[in-house]
């Protein structure tokens, strides 16, 4: 057979199978097409980030009961304790006694005599600085405030972060406060701001009993179930006896002034 022949024999088989295969692809049946949707779906947004774990928890509410009191330092200047005495909203006083490493408030002595004059119960309170040693701290509030001169459970008034790790700043308010419970027999009462607690704070000293600062018209809580004696309502407050502002507090829930007071 030519070259010739063998080339047309071919392209005469190839055009037959052609010819069979669309034959057959008429009979088969789309039984596995997907049908076309009629609305395509939209685009899949953005990934969005996850709200903060303490936004996922509860808020603990609070109910504020009827006693209040109030804390002073140098600021208000000299008081007239027996104005102060005659106000029926002050059931105790916090009077600032030490700061940081060596700082001791001019009033101090002055304050915390004058309300025991009066008869008003009272208590101290220290600044805590964490840049400064903790026990170089404790060394400044030991040398300054006597147990046997104070009626009300010491505060710890914890405001500023730092600039050293959180680990550090946690492990170093720790040695503080348990070197004032130490010295009165009790644990401290932490001083804290809403704010300062949710970002500092949360879930790491979960044995203390707080007084936290909220200038609003109610205090609807901390997400952490600790127990709240105080809430620092203003610091803007009126007291008879005081010029100027002074700051304010009110017991929560069911503390009252027994709560605070130091056993004997």
């Amino acid at each position: 057979m030519s070259l010739r022949l063998s080339c047309f024999c071919a392209l005469l088989l190839l055009a037959a199978a052609s010819s069979a295969d669309k034959k057959k692809s008429k009979q088969i049946e789309p039984i596995y097409a997907l049908p076309v949707p009629e609305v395509l779906p939209s685009a899949p947004l953005p990934d969005r980030p996850l709200p903060a774990v303490r936004e996922l928890l509860a808020i603990i509410r609070h109910t504020v009961s009827q006693g209040q009191g109030i804390d002073v330092s140098h600021y208000q200047g000299h008081i007239n304790w027996e104005g102060v005495s005659r106000d029926k909203n002050v059931q105790f006083v916090y009077v600032k006694a030490t700061e940081g490493a060596g700082y001791v408030d001019d009033f101090y002595l002055r304050n915390l005599y004058g309300a025991k004059r009066v008869g008003i119960p009272v208590g101290v309170y220290h600044f805590f600085r964490p840049t400064a040693s903790a026990l170089v701290q404790l060394e400044n509030f030991r040398s300054n405030v006597d147990p046997r001169q104070q009626d009300l459970i010491p505060v710890v008034d914890v405001e500023k972060r730092g600039r050293c790790s959180l680990s550090q700043f946690h492990r170093s308010l720790k040695a503080f406060l348990d070197g004032v419970e130490r010295m009165f027999g009790v644990k401290p009462i932490i001083y804290t701001g809403v704010n300062f607690y949710a970002k500092y704070l949360e879930g790491k000293f979960t044995g203390y009993r707080f007084m936290v600062a909220r200038y609003a018209e109610e205090f609807p809580g901390l997400c952490d179930d600790v127990p709240i004696v105080l809430w620092q309502y203003s610091c803007t407050g009126k007291v008879d006896g005081i010029k100027g502002h002074v700051d304010r507090s009110v017991f929560l829930d069911r503390y009252t002034v027994a709560d605070i007071m130091l056993p004997r």
